[in-house]
């Protein structure tokens, strides 16, 4: 995932798309595999069925908080702990989407434009 070196030209707006798109893809991914591993916590640790498992798990990675109540110790301390990492995968995911961008912005910057003589 290397972006071009200042002294390299910036990239045509179709590459450009490309790479945004790529690293949205990167961060969906991220996101699928996290709420995965929310669901399969709550599945096996909480005990709740897997559409309880997704509504709880969607719910903490949004920030939104958890719908149901955890029945045992094992349960809460998943859920505190699901829901900690779940702030840092949001600011992850964030970065990775905006990383292109500000790349890009900063390339602009830091281009010579030629000398008009």
């Amino acid at each position: 995932m290397p972006f071009e070196h200042t002294s390299k030209p910036i990239l045509d707006a179709r590459s450009f798309y490309q790479r945004q798109l790529k690293f949205m893809l990167y961060a969906f991914s991220f996101l699928t595999i996290c709420l995965g591993i929310g669901m399969v916590g709550y599945h096996s640790i909480a005990g709740l069925d897997w559409v309880s498992s997704y509504h709880n798990a969607t719910m903490i990675l949004s920030g939104m908080g958890e719908i149901d109540h955890m029945p045992t110790n094992s349960a809460k301390l998943f859920s505190g702990t699901y829901a900690l990492l779940s702030g840092v995968v949001f600011l992850v995911t964030i970065a990775v989407m905006l990383s292109p961008v500000v790349h890009r912005f900063l390339h602009r910057l830091h281009v010579e434009e030629p000398d008009e003589e």
